[in-house]
């Protein structure tokens, strides 16, 4: 097997693990912290659809997490009052205080990372990926 592949896969590995130690202490799942930062910083009302859409997962998903995070007290469904079968999330104050708390956390892994790396190494990583985001998510809509 290719080496460097492995040492890759390694690499990324090691990543992953040390970016999901830094959040480990959350008391809802990543992928539905995931859902309640992009309510959060939207300017526009969030449908189910809308973070489907964003998050590239099907509807189905999105409603387990809404589904879980109502119950826990997280967000509420507020409908439409143009289309009654429709409706927006909304967080409560328990989930903003939440991402508040997370989201400063996150942000200072970020700023840890551009300030070791310096701007222009941290750009490309930023870039990298994006590009491999992209490729990823192409070989997905394909496969």
């Amino acid at each position: 097997m290719n080496t460097e592949l492995i040492k890759g896969a390694d690499t990324i590995s090691m990543f992953c693990r040390l970016n999901i130690n830094m959040k480990k202490d959350l008391p809802i799942r990543s992928s539905e912290m995931g859902l309640l930062i992009l309510i959060n910083q939207s300017d526009k009302l969030v449908t189910p659809v809308i973070a489907a859409d964003f998050f590239k997962v099907k509807k189905p998903m999105i409603t387990a997490m809404v589904s879980n995070l109502i119950r826990q007290g997280y967000i509420d469904k507020i409908p439409s009052q143009e289309d009654k079968r429709s409706f927006s999330l909304h967080l409560t104050e328990k989930a903003s205080q939440l991402v508040e708390d997370t989201f400063s956390e996150y942000m200072k892994t970020l700023e840890l990372l551009r300030n070791k790396l310096g701007d222009l190494d941290f750009g490309k990583l930023i870039a990298l990926l994006e590009k491999s985001n992209s490729i990823l998510l192409e070989e997905k809509s394909n496969g």
